[in-house]
């Protein structure tokens, strides 16, 4: 990581709105990915195109917030309940945190003024080592894995710097055995094999599927800027790269998950 910058946030706490429109607040402990997923959409929002640095070589770390939001946390709960997706343009888990430790720092807060729910996303498996605090959540916490296919040649070809497909689906077994609702995030879905629904059902009891065109926001306008089917015609695998590609992929996973443990877009991601 090139560019690292410590920040002190005034505010941690974001409104929920659009795709997050279920929930109260979105939370992000960093602001910046090292993970540079080249499908990424958030390098196309302005936290991104306002800056001179490339995706995935520069992060703001928001020292100081876990003091921030408790005090955010005091002040929302008097008004009403408080549900909180994290996160929403960063990866909670990314590897400064292995130093850093904002989002464990966040974590320890939230278990001392717990809020309705918290939905944490990430696609890493240092995510189980908060297994502890997680556990003091109980039922207010899930944990969503992204695991967008089985294969980790797909992984690299996509995803170079981002965590291990098998690492993954391990860390998220560990979740579901230590009694932490768990989800798997096929998002975006990549092209993956006829074995990934039973990887996935062996680890978790919720898939949640998303594609670029229901997810990026903007109907696939984002993802397209990006030339990401340009990658997908590089390895000759442009079939997944359709609006109905997704649906191929439901079919596997109602072979052995029921309808009401599969979700689509949007709904899966919901409090």
């Amino acid at each position: 990581m090139k560019n690292i910058t410590h920040k002190q946030p005034k505010t941690l706490l974001n409104k929920g709105s659009g795709f997050l429109k279920g929930y109260s607040h979105s939370l992000n402990p960093y602001a910046g990915c090292a993970f540079a997923c080249s499908y990424c959409y958030v390098r196309k929002l302005p936290v991104q195109t306002f800056r001179s640095e490339d995706w995935g070589t520069w992060v703001d770390v928001k020292t100081g917030a876990a003091e921030v939001l408790r005090k955010e946390l005091i002040r929302e709960q008097k008004k009403g309940p408080v549900s909180i997706f994290m996160s929403s343009s960063t990866d909670p888990y990314q590897p400064l945190e292995h130093k850093e430790q904002i989002t464990r720092s966040l974590l320890i807060a939230m278990s001392e003024l717990q809020p309705d729910f918290l939905f944490v996303q990430t696609r890493s498996p240092l995510v189980t080592r908060d297994i502890d605090l997680l556990k003091q959540l109980g039922d207010r916490v899930r944990v969503s894995m992204t695991i967008e296919t089985d294969s980790d040649d797909m992984r690299k070809h996509f995803s170079p710097q981002a965590p291990p497909i098998q690492a993954r689906l391990r860390s998220l077994g560990e979740l579901t055995e230590a009694g932490i609702a768990t989800q798997a995030t096929i998002a975006p879905l990549l092209p993956s094999s006829r074995d990934f629904a039973n990887a996935l059902a062996k680890v978790t009891d919720r898939v949640c599927v998303d594609d670029f065109f229901m997810g990026d926001g903007s109907g696939g306008r984002r993802t397209e800027k990006l030339k990401i089917y340009e990658k997908y015609q590089d390895i000759e695998m442009e079939k997944w790269y359709q609006r109905d590609a997704y649906k191929k992929l439901v079919r596997r996973l109602e072979k052995v998950f029921d309808k009401n443990q599969i979700y689509i877009s949007q709904d899966g991601f919901m409090p």
